[in-house]
């Protein structure tokens, strides 16, 4: 390169500069500890851009051909975990281009560069990362519907008592508790699949650094090679745009939330008071000092970790906020926060998944607890309304008949005819078809209810959803 490439050797910048970038500076612009994950999607990006200089007359066929397979080496070393970066890399794009250039030499290896920018790239690869990763949190999170699923289904004649403000409110099947945390999980697989539709299927390379390219390349070839469907439609908005950044980190943070609230109710099912549930032994921990404890971990970390997707999508909204287009240095601290919802996702859900899997459920316990609480005395408003009573009415009856109870010191299904006669005239002894668990359930037959015969419906509207889910991605 002569002596103008020596003031930043080895980084795609340093021309115009007498002197090298001082110790400090290369410490904070360094981003090789995070961004060398990319590595994969970098040389897919350099292999199809090599190709379009060379649709475009700027490569001979032997330049091309001996970039390809200097990109292939590269591939094979990092496959084989045996391609590092230096030190002295600023970032992965810079140091795939020293290792390039080491390969083919500089003659060769220095025509690569031409027609594009790190902005472009880093957007389009970034792009391309997440797309992939997305896929394999998808695949996860079915895997947690389908396990729920077949909890469902091995659980459909057990009744729970259905809570509201944590109190008792009215009796449930379990199976279709648990399929409300199900769907949920499916509305996040799709939530991922419009935001890739939305915002990541177009490919910012072509773009330059921010006003496009002059030699006559085809970003849409590129797109297409890159297994995009379009191209970005504005260069300043195609390197600048960091919603499809966000867009994710929000879908990974309503995942947290979800898992958080199917872990809460695990790690209050599986204490002693509640007894709903319990935990086997291969997905549960023990105490250092009680040696009597089985621990809810999975289900606890499951908790925390939702505050860390959080706090990912917060701090990169307030990074993003205030930048001017174009592309802003600041857009470096884009990667990590979600690099980490990623990476904490895809270590969570399998975690999750077998802790969920293994549960063993206590029907009897559930079952005795589910009538308490006066959990019947809707029913019995409900009872009265079909009999032509106005709903206000019925309710001031029913709860008439909670207070007798607590005078009474007994519950609903208690009271004797001439109880409930002396509380009202209009409940005759038929009122009894509702007092009881299953004909409070049962009479819950319309869509969405927790009659059995909906939630046998439920079950199999469910299974489908998952697996035209688990067909589209392929």
């Amino acid at each position: 390169m002569g002596e103008h490439g020596t003031t930043n050797e080895g980084a795609l910048w340093g021309g115009r500069f007498a002197s090298g970038p001082s110790p400090e500076l290369q410490a904070l612009s360094r981003s090789t500890h995070f961004d060398w994950q990319l590595t994969p999607y970098d040389l897919a990006g350099s292999r199809a851009h090599a190709n379009a200089l060379h649709r475009a007359g700027l490569l001979t066929d032997a330049d091309h051909a001996e970039l390809l397979r200097g990109l292939g080496v590269l591939g094979e070393r990092y496959a084989a975990g045996h391609l590092r970066p230096s030190d002295t890399d600023e970032d992965v794009h810079g140091a795939l281009e020293r290792l390039l250039l080491d390969e083919v030499g500089t003659e060769i290896g220095g025509r690569l560069r031409a027609g594009r920018s790190r902005n472009d790239q880093v957007a389009t690869l970034f792009r391309a990362y997440l797309r992939d990763h997305a896929r394999t949190i998808s695949a996860l999170l079915l895997d947690l519907v389908d396990v729920l699923a077949g909890q469902a289904e091995a659980h459909l004649e057990v009744v729970m008592p259905g809570r509201t403000h944590l109190q008792h409110a009215q009796p449930v099947l379990l199976a279709h508790h648990l399929m409300a945390h199900a769907w949920p999980l499916l509305r996040d697989v799709s939530r991922i699949r419009d935001w890739d539709a939305r915002v990541a299927d177009d490919s910012p390379y072509g773009s330059g650094a921010l006003a496009g390219q002059t030699l006559g390349l085809d970003p849409l070839a590129v797109a297409a090679e890159l297994g995009f469907s379009g191209s970005s439609a504005n260069s300043i908005d195609g390197t600048s745009a960091r919603d499809f950044a966000a867009e994710f980190a929000f879908v990974t943070a309503q995942v947290g939330v979800d898992l958080s609230r199917l872990a809460e109710e695990v790690i209050l099912w599986t204490t002693r008071e509640f007894d709903f549930a319990r935990l086997h032994d291969s997905w549960s921990t023990g105490s250092s000092i009680m040696p009597q404890k089985k621990n809810p971990d999975i289900a606890e970390l499951a908790r925390g970790k939702a505050g860390r997707l959080i706090g990912n999508l917060s701090g990169l909204m307030a990074t993003l906020k205030g930048l001017p287009l174009a592309y802003n240095r600041d857009l470096q601290e884009d990667k990590e926060p979600v690099f980490d919802s990623v990476e904490t996702l895809e270590v969570l859900l399998p975690a999750v998944t077998g802790m969920v899997a293994t549960l063993t459920f206590n029907g009897e316990r559930m079952a005795e607890l589910a009538p308490q609480g006066f959990s019947l005395a809707t029913d019995i408003a409900e009872w009265l309304v079909r009999q032509g009573v106005p709903f206000r009415d019925a309710h001031e009856v029913a709860g008439a008949c909670v207070r007798r109870c607590e005078e009474l010191g007994c519950d609903l299904p208690n009271l004797t005819d001439d109880q409930l006669a002396a509380v009202s005239p209009a409940l005759t002894p038929d009122v009894r078809a509702v007092l009881t668990v299953d004909g409070s359930v049962a009479s819950r037959s319309g869509r969405g209810g927790t009659a059995p015969v909906r939630v046998g419906e439920q079950l199999d509207e469910l299974r489908s959803a998952s697996a035209d889910h688990r067909a589209r991605l392929g």
